[in-house]
């Protein structure tokens, strides 16, 4: 549990914040389009778009674009004119991650660690309770065999009574 708190006070308040999809999507254009030296006005004029859409999309910027259905769109394009994986770029767009900050993480650690502790320390007194149930079935189950086993001897005749008996 120290480590825990030591990693809790020295992040402070920082918090990891995964991109979002058009962001990641942007990096991979903007990559893409460097890679094959091509200017953001280049790509928007072959693809009859404007700069400052392009641009938006690099950047991962939706608030200076359209519907997201438009954007959809000029990804394809732009990724068909780059001649990147269209369909791995698209299917970026259906893997929204959702932002995960640390100090969650490392509390959802701690509550879970806290709990496997608490089971742990219930394990002896469920053992022993185990015992001592198996301990008296096995008692019942043998007195009850003992019983039958007893009754049945009872009502046997000996031997020599069956042999007087039948003369």
């Amino acid at each position: 549990m120290f480590a825990l708190k030591e990693i809790k006070s020295n992040l402070g308040d920082n918090t990891k914040r995964e991109q979002s999809s058009l962001k990641r999507i942007g990096n991979f254009i903007k990559e893409a389009r460097l890679s094959r030296e091509k200017s953001v006005e280049e790509l928007a004029s072959d693809l009859k778009i404007g700069s400052h859409q392009l641009k938006a999309i690099e950047e991962g910027n939706e608030e200076e674009l359209p519907e997201k259905v438009f954007i959809k769109a000029m990804v394809r394009r732009i990724s068909q004119k780059l001649k990147l994986d269209t369909e791995f770029v698209m299917n970026e767009f259906k893997t929204e991650r959702q932002e995960i900050k640390i100090e969650e993480i490392v509390e959802e650690v701690a509550t879970k660690t806290n709990k496997t502790r608490q089971s742990k320390d219930l394990s002896p007194v469920r053992f022993w309770i185990l015992i001592l149930i198996s301990g008296f079935l096995g008692l019942i189950a043998s007195s009850l065999l003992f019983n039958l086993f007893s009754d049945s001897s009872q009502n046997q005749t000996p031997k020599q009574e069956l042999i007087k008996k039948t003369k």
